[in-house]
């Protein structure tokens, strides 16, 4: 396994950005408004952004999730993918944090489609199945708390579509510097086999998910049954 170092994460983001795209200016203008707030300058880049839009449209998305909503700047891009009735559903734990993300993504365009809930996510997603019904997600997004971050798949899990696809960020930041991950990805090879879940790279395929590998920047589609 490839350790991220603070070089290769330099290198890493820009070949993203230059390859995926240039910032936008309105997005730009929401991400410094989350910084001038105090909000934490964590957000992924433009590039990050412009990935999620573009795997938001290829499951085809009418209903998305996303875990970590922070300042509202990756709901932003993942609502730029929607299908025309599409509808995303951001959570996001921080009262402060999600109440500037509510005001900030109404005053958007993409507004209508976006429902910031404040709440503890495992509370939140407890209830999603019920409410939405199984199988009804066709794109999750997650980036917050990671040492929770596969407690979050055994719940979104049973909402996902065949064929949806699931992201975790971030898979990018492997090694002490920035994650130490290893425990994590042993339990979660091991979960993901024993359910019969998601393909990941040298296991058998699984339920026509894609699924980001949790220990690389590596994506895996598996075939659709």
């Amino acid at each position: 396994m490839v350790t991220m170092t603070p070089e290769r994460w330099d290198s890493t983001s820009s070949y993203i950005n230059v390859v995926l795209g240039d910032s936008d200016s309105d997005l730009d203008a929401m991400r410094a408004r989350t910084k001038s707030e105090g909000l934490p300058d964590i957000a992924i880049s433009s590039g990050v952004g412009h990935a999620l839009t573009l795997l938001v449209r290829a499951a085809l998305t009418r209903v998305a999730l996303e875990v970590g909503t922070l300042g509202g700047y990756s709901a932003a891009w993942i609502a730029r993918g929607l299908d025309r009735d599409g509808r995303l559903i951001t959570i996001e734990r921080e009262p402060a944090y999600a109440a500037f993300a509510a005001r900030e993504l109404a005053g958007l365009s993409l507004g209508p489609k976006i429902e910031v809930r404040q709440g503890d996510a495992l509370a939140v997603l407890g209830g999603l199945e019920e409410e939405l019904g199984a199988e009804s997600l066709d794109f999750a997004f997650v980036d917050a708390d990671k040492s929770q971050y596969l407690d979050y798949w055994r719940a979104i899990d049973p909402c996902l579509k065949p064929g949806a696809i699931f992201v975790a960020d971030n898979a990018l930041g492997t090694g002490s510097w920035w994650i130490d991950e290893r425990v994590q990805v042993s339990r979660g090879k091991h979960l993901l086999r024993r359910k019969g879940g998601p393909s990941i790279p040298g296991e058998e395929p699984g339920r026509g998910r894609e699924v980001a590998n949790l220990s690389s920047c590596e994506e895996v589609t598996p075939p659709v049954e």
